[in-house]
C-alpha cells in the first residue's frame, strides 16, 4: 500500500542519512521514519516514480514549508537499504536471506534496475550460499542463470526431502522444483549405472570374477554391499563428497570390502585394489552433472 499526503516537516522524525533540505519528496516507512529524497533521483532510477510523477504534474509543487509525502509499507531496515542503493550511498552488509527477499520485493515494486543489479552481485556471498534452496528460488524468479546454477550445485549437499527443507521447496514453482529434483536424481542414478558397469569395476561386477593370483572364483558380496551403501549415501547427499572421504573409512561396508580376500587356502590375495578402486569411484563422481 502506498499513499500520498501533505505534512508539516517539523512533525517528522528523519533518518540520519536522508535529511537534505533540498530534497522535494519525503518517503515514510511503516515505522513512521521519514526519508528526504530528491524527486530527480527517484524519477531517474525507478520506473514506478517516473510514472507517478509524470501522471501527477502538480504532485511536486510545495508551499509553506511542506513537502509531498509518500507513505510505504516497508520497514526502516528495508527502506533505508533500498534508498541507499537508489541514491548511491553506502549500504550495510546483508545479514539474512529475509532481508534480501524483502528488498527485492520493494525493488521489483519500484521497478529499480540499479538496486536489482547490486543485490544480484551480493547473493553469492557465503551467508546466502548457506541457504541454497532459497537462493535458487530467488535466482530462478529473476532469471539469473549463473546464480541458479551455483545454488543448485550447493543444494547437492542437502537431503532435500527432509522436513527441514519443506517450506523452501514449497516456494518453488513446479517447473523450478522439477529441474532441481531431476539434478539430484540424475546424479544418483548415473552414479549407480557407473558403479554397476564392468568397465572400471570388472573385479566386483563380473558375473564370474576370478582371483588375479590363483584364478579362484571370488565372492563379491562385500563389493555389492559397499555399492548399496554408496548408492544410499548418494541418494541422501547427491554431492557425493562423503564418498571416498575419511568418513567412508568408518563405514563397516568399506572395511569389509577392502579386507576381503581370496578364500583359497594357499592364496589369500586381496579381492580389490583399494587405492585404484577409490580413484575410479572418485573419477565417476567427477563426471556427474553438477548443476541445472
Amino acid at each position: 500500500m502506498m499513499s500520498t499526503a501533505q505534512v508539516d516537516i517539523k512533525q517528522r522524525t528523519f533518518h540520519p542519512q536522508f535529511t537534505s533540505p533540498d530534497a522535494d519528496v519525503i518517503l515514510v516507512s511503516s515505522e513512521e521514519t521519514s526519508y528526504r529524497v530528491p524527486s530527480f533521483t527517484l524519477r531517474n532510477t525507478c520506473g514506478f516514480f517516473r510514472t507517478l510523477f509524470g501522471q501527477n504534474t502538480s504532485f511536486l509543487q510545495t508551499s509553506n514549508g511542506e513537502r509531498n509525502t509518500i507513505e510505504v509499507d516497508e520497514s526502516d531496515k528495508v527502506l533505508s537499504k533500498v534508498l541507499s542503493m537508489v541514491c548511491g550511498l553506502y549500504t550495510d552488509t546483508w545479514e539474512t536471506v529475509e532481508e534480501i527477499e524483502d528488498a527485492l520485493r520493494l525493488v521489483q515494486k519500484w521497478d529499480a534496475p540499479g538496486p536489482l543489479s547490486v543485490i544480484r552481485s551480493a547473493i553469492t556471498s557465503p551467508i546466502f550460499l548457506a541457504e541454497p534452496l532459497r537462493l535458487y528460488a530467488i535466482a530462478m524468479k529473476f532469471g539469473w542463470e549463473e546464480e541458479a546454477q551455483l545454488a543448485s550445485t550447493q543444494s547437492l549437499a542437502l537431503e532435500i526431502f527432509h522436513e527441514t527443507y519443506r517450506s523452501d521447496l514449497e516456494r518453488l514453482s513446479s517447473h523450478q522444483l522439477m529441474k532441481l529434483l531431476r539434478l539430484h536424481r540424475a546424479r544418483r542414478d548415473e552414479f549407480r549405472i557407473m558403479m554397476d558397469g564392468e568397465g572400471m569395476f570388472e573385479a566386483g561386477n563380473s558375473s564370474r570374477a576370478l582371483c588375479t593370483g590363483c584364478s579362484e572364483e571370488l565372492d563379491n558380496h562385500t563389493w555389492r554391499e559397499l555399492k548399496a551403501k554408496m548408492f544410499a549415501e548418494m541418494d541422501r547427499r547427491p554431492l557425493g563428497d562423503t564418498i571416498c572421504s575419511l568418513e567412508m573409512e568408518e563405514w563397516p561396508e568399506a572395511g569389509a570390502c577392502w579386507e576381503a580376500k581370496c578364500q583359497k587356502v594357499d592364496c589369500g590375495r586381496l579381492n580389490y585394489n583399494k587405492l585404484m578402486t577409490l580413484k575410479d569411484i572418485r573419477s565417476c563422481i567427477d563426471k556427474l552433472v553438477l548443476h541445472v
